[in-house]
């Protein structure tokens, strides 16, 4: 059977605006290009560039479709012209996409979809993508952490953090750290994943917190969404050649008061940014290749957890939305259609 002509997808309307602006469109449904599968949706997952797209602060890549989202799971529709890989119509797939997955039908390069083992549901399948890739590229491409290296993660409990602690574990990590707004998410963190202690940032100064657990040695990997708020902590709480991966700015983009950059140089701290949707397809093709080859097994065996803390229907995204901005979750967010 063909695929429909339109299809429902998540709007916004007048193009951007708070969560009560999404709504329900229909819309052509997309044909794929060379290369090229045409996924039906399952599931797909939330991620915090969605908020900011919604709300038009996020500078969305050329190839992108207007449509929010960026992970999905599903089965494969129709075929594009070219090399397909070993995919054909039928199987069952999860992805990563530019744009599009709010929706009922999304065209994706194969080189980005990855086999879905029936150890793991549709809604775990969709958390995966954009949180095991954006994980394992800060820890392993950008963050270069070698085994017996120390890890502190920001935002311990959020989904990128939560694939990173047990990433940083397998890996051989000789401490993981992380921080987080509330006790019930360290402890979260700590007795769930394994980190080895965890700072609530509310009730804690997490760099003298950290300075104490460390005997003042610092951490080797820092990986950091808030920027200007924690620049100058993280700055002081890195180890000797210790690298900083900034991968956001929720504490704003702008240092107040004095900065000492001093430890630059007497730590040899490198301070990196990185970003994942505005890579070219090869790039996400050398993580997804990571994944397969790093994750996909130890998540078939369960080693590895996707943590999911709400299921919405398709048509319940306004509360997914509200949800995620009250920042109460520990782990995913999924829709399902």
């Amino acid at each position: 059977m063909s695929p429909p002509e339109t299809m429902r997808a998540v709007g916004v309307k007048n193009g951007k605006g708070p969560a009560d602006a999404l709504f329900i469109d229909n819309i052509p449904t997309p044909k794929p290009g060379a290369s090229q599968a045409l996924v039906k949706i399952k599931a797909f997952g939330l991620n915090r560039m969605d908020l900011l797209q919604r709300e038009g602060q996020y500078p969305v890549p050329p190839q992108a479709p207007s449509t929010l989202g960026v992970e999905f799971s599903g089965t494969v529709a129709a075929l594009g012209d070219g090399s397909t890989e070993d995919f054909k119509v039928g199987d069952e797939v999860f992805g990563l996409a530019y744009g599009g997955a709010y929706a009922e039908y999304i065209s994706v390069a194969t080189g980005m979809l990855i086999h879905k083992p029936k150890e793991l549901s549709w809604e775990e399948a969709a958390g995966i993508p954009e949180t095991w890739i954006t994980a394992t590229q800060a820890l392993h491409l950008v963050g270069a952490f070698q085994k017996g290296n120390s890890v502190l993660w920001h935002a311990g409990a959020s989904s990128v953090s939560i694939a990173g602690i047990q990433l940083a574990k397998a890996a051989g990590a000789s401490a993981i750290y992380v921080t987080a707004g509330s006790d019930e998410k360290i402890s979260f963190c700590v007795d769930k994943l394994g980190a080895t202690a965890g700072f609530n940032y509310r009730t804690q100064n997490w760099a003298d917190e950290l300075e104490k657990a460390t005997g003042g040695k610092g951490v080797d990997v820092i990986v950091d969404y808030i920027g200007a708020g924690y620049f100058q902590d993280n700055l002081r709480s890195a180890a000797l050649d210790g690298r900083i991966v900034n991968l956001a700015f929720l504490g704003g983009v702008k240092v107040q008061g004095e900065v000492d950059i001093s430890y630059f140089l007497r730590k040899r701290v490198r301070y990196e940014g990185s970003t994942l949707r505005s890579r070219d397809e090869p790039y996400q093709r050398k993580l997804r290749d990571m994944v397969v080859e790093k994750t996909l097994d130890k998540l078939k065996s369960g080693e590895f957890k996707v943590f999911v803390e709400k299921v919405f229907k398709f048509e319940d995204v306004i509360e997914a939305h509200r949800l995620m901005e009250s920042n109460q979750t520990k782990g995913k967010i999924i829709c399902t259609i």
